[in-house]
């Protein structure tokens, strides 16, 4: 293995374990924190969470097969995000529930990517 793939291999899991621990962190202080999100958001709030948690579980997946790349990890968590967000915002406006498209997307692939992640480490 040349010295850039070591290190790029190494810059791979700091950085996929720098996003799950900030999102378990994100999600326990969302938990035990006394904000509210009006209603109104919610909708927004929770595709745009399911659209990190398809990143970072996609990220882990590619980690474990050993073709991760940074740029493809950190354009596709903000693109998700802003693509679902923006696809509950078209639908909010056409008063039509799109915002069913991005969560059974992102539930489907969050699965998917559990599965092959789980099926690497058994």
């Amino acid at each position: 293995m040349t010295k850039s793939a070591v290190r790029g291999s190494r810059e791979a899991v700091w950085i996929v374990l720098f996003a799950a621990v900030f999102a378990i962190v994100g999600i326990l202080l969302g938990l035990n924190a006394p904000v509210q999100i009006p209603t109104g958001y919610a909708r927004y709030t929770a595709v745009m969470i399911l659209a990190a948690l398809d990143s970072i579980f996609g990220a882990i997946k590619a980690w474990l097969n050993g073709n991760f790349e940074n740029k493809v990890f950190i354009s596709g968590l903000l693109v998700n995000s802003v693509v679902a967000g923006a696809l509950t915002y078209l639908g909010d406006k056409l008063g039509v529930e799109l915002y069913f498209a991005a969560i059974v997307a992102f539930g489907v692939r969050i699965f998917e990517n559990i599965a092959v992640i789980r099926r690497h480490l058994l």
